[in-house]
C-alpha cells in the first residue's frame, strides 16, 4: 500500500476579491482613526511565533500615515491581565510606532482574551489613553485561536459601538466562533494563516484597515445579502436634535423605509433587505441649533448564493503532484466555474487551471518535490464577482515509500 499524506487547512488566507457595491457622496481622502492591535502574548504562543507576529504588525504599520490628524495606534497584550505596550497618543510618527512594536516583549501567562477585549473597549474610547471622539475605531486581534475566557459577548459590545474588528488566526481556532467575532462579512475581516505566511496577507489587510479608517461620513459596513450596518460621526446630541434615516430601494415595487433615531445615535442596522439590490440611503440630521446638510450613500447588497469555497483539502501529496479538493461545490445556476492557481511560496512561475461549475477537485501534476505551494481556489459568479480561498500545500520529498503500518514482518523459522 502506497504511503500518502493528507492534510486540511480550513482557511489559511482569505482573499476578499469580491467587493460589495458602496458608493459615497464624498471622495475618499487620507485615513483617520484609532487603530488598536490586540496581540496574544500568553504562554500558549511560542517566542518564535510572537516574534513573527511582531514583524507582521510592524509590516502593517510601515506605510500608514500617522499623526494627530491621521492614524493613531495602540498595542495591548493578551495575558493573565491585559497590558498596554503604548497608548494612542504616545507616538506620532510611523517610524516611532514601528520601533515600539519591534521592541515589545512577550508577557506570558494565561490567555484571557475576553478580559483584554473589555479593557480594549475602554482604551478605544478613553481620552486618557489618547483616543479621539468622532473618528473610526479599528481593532486587529492576532491570536493562535484559543482563549481561557469567553470572547463573544465583549467582542459584540465593541461591534455594537461601531468598532471594525479584524481577526488573524495563526492556530487552529474555531471557525464558527471566530467568524461570529469578526466584523461581517467574515471573508474580508477574518484570516486563517500559518505564522510563517503572515507576510502574504499584509498588503490586503493593510488596505482593508485603511478603508475602514476613511474620514467618517455616512458609511455602510458589514454588507451582507440581507442587510448592512450604517455608521456616521456624532453630529448631534440627545438634547440638540434627532436623525431621520431614509432607505430607498432600486426596486420600485418595494416600499421606502424611514427610521427616526435620537441625537446620540451613531449607527443603525438595516435588516430584511433583498439580495443583489441597490439601496439609496439618506441621513437627515435635524438640529435645533444649526443647519446640517444631509448625507448620502449608495449600497448594493450581496447575492445570497455567493458564499464561495469555505474549505480546501490537500490530499495524495506526492513528490510531483497534489490533489486539491474544496467545499462546497457550487452549481451552474450561480457559478460560471472555478480557476485554481498554484505557485511556490518562495517565488516562481504560477500554474492556473480552469474548471467548470459543479467540480470540486483536481490533481496538479509536474510539481517540484519537497516544495511549499500556495493554492488558491476562486469561484467566478455570474454576477461578475469572485470569491477566493487559499491554503498552503507541500509536495512530498523524494520517492514514495510504503506505509509502515502495511508492511508485514518477515516470517522466521521456528526456534529449534
Amino acid at each position: 500500500m502506497l504511503f500518502w499524506t493528507a492534510f486540511s487547512l480550513a482557511l489559511s488566507l482569505r482573499l476578499a476579491l469580491a467587493r460589495s457595491g458602496v458608493e459615497h457622496s464624498a471622495t475618499a481622502s487620507a485615513p483617520q482613526g484609532d487603530l488598536l492591535f490586540l496581540l496574544d502574548s500568553s504562554a500558549s504562543v511560542s517566542h518564535y511565533e510572537f516574534s513573527r507576529v511582531r514583524e507582521f504588525v510592524g509590516q502593517l504599520v510601515s506605510t500608514m500615515p500617522f499623526g494627530p490628524g491621521a492614524v493613531r495606534a495602540s498595542l495591548v497584550h493578551v495575558g493573565s491581565r491585559p497590558y498596554t505596550e503604548f497608548t494612542f497618543d504616545q507616538y506620532s510618527s510611523g517610524q516611532a510606532v514601528h520601533d515600539a512594536i519591534h521592541v515589545a516583549s512577550q508577557r506570558m501567562g494565561d490567555t484571557n482574551t475576553g478580559l483584554a477585549l473589555l479593557y480594549a473597549k475602554e482604551q478605544l474610547f478613553a481620552e486618557v489613553a489618547g483616543a479621539r471622539l468622532g473618528v473610526p475605531k479599528v481593532l486587529v486581534w492576532v491570536t493562535d485561536g484559543g482563549s481561557s475566557d469567553p470572547v463573544g459577548p465583549p467582542m459584540q459590545e465593541l461591534k455594537d459601538l461601531g468598532v471594525t474588528v479584524f481577526i488573524v488566526s495563526t492556530g487552529r481556532g474555531n471557525l464558527l466562533e471566530l467568524s461570529a467575532a469578526a466584523s461581517a462579512p467574515a471573508e474580508k475581516h477574518l484570516h486563517f494563516v500559518d505564522v510563517d505566511d503572515l507576510h502574504i496577507i499584509a498588503p490586503e489587510l493593510r488596505d482593508s484597515i485603511t478603508d475602514a479608517m476613511q474620514p467618517q461620513q455616512l458609511r455602510a459596513l458589514e454588507v451582507l445579502s440581507n442587510g448592512f450596518r450604517l455608521s456616521w460621526p456624532p453630529l448631534l446630541t440627545v438634547d440638540s436634535g434627532y436623525y431621520v434615516l431614509e432607505l430607498v430601494p432600486s426596486d420600485k415595487l418595494v416600499a421606502k423605509r424611514r427610521q427616526q433615531l435620537p441625537g446620540n445615535a451613531t449607527s443603525w442596522i438595516w435588516t430584511d433587505l433583498n439580495p443583489d439590490t441597490d439601496y439609496e440611503v439618506t441621513l437627515l440630521p435635524e438640529s435645533n441649533e444649526r443647519l446640517l446638510s444631509p448625507q448620502h450613500v449608495r449600497v448594493r447588497t450581496l447575492q445570497a448564493e455567493e458564499a464561495g469555497p469555505e474549505r480546501i483539502i490537500i490530499s495524495h501529496s506526492r513528490p510531483r503532484s497534489l490533489r486539491i479538493s474544496w467545499a462546497p461545490a457550487l452549481g451552474p445556476d450561480s457559478t460560471l466555474g472555478y480557476h485554481i492557481q498554484l505557485g511556490p511560496l518562495q517565488g516562481g512561475s504560477l500554474r492556473r487551471v480552469e474548471l467548470p461549475a459543479g467540480c470540486n477537485s483536481t490533481t496538479i501534476q509536474g510539481l517540484t518535490p519537497g516544495t511549499a505551494y500556495l493554492v488558491t481556489v476562486t469561484a467566478a459568479f455570474r454576477s461578475g464577482r469572485e470569491r477566493a480561498l487559499s491554503a498552503k500545500a507541500c509536495t512530498a520529498s523524494g520517492e514514495r515509500t510504503r506505509d509502515p503500518q502495511s508492511v508485514r514482518p518477515e516470517a522466521r523459522p521456528p526456534e529449534p
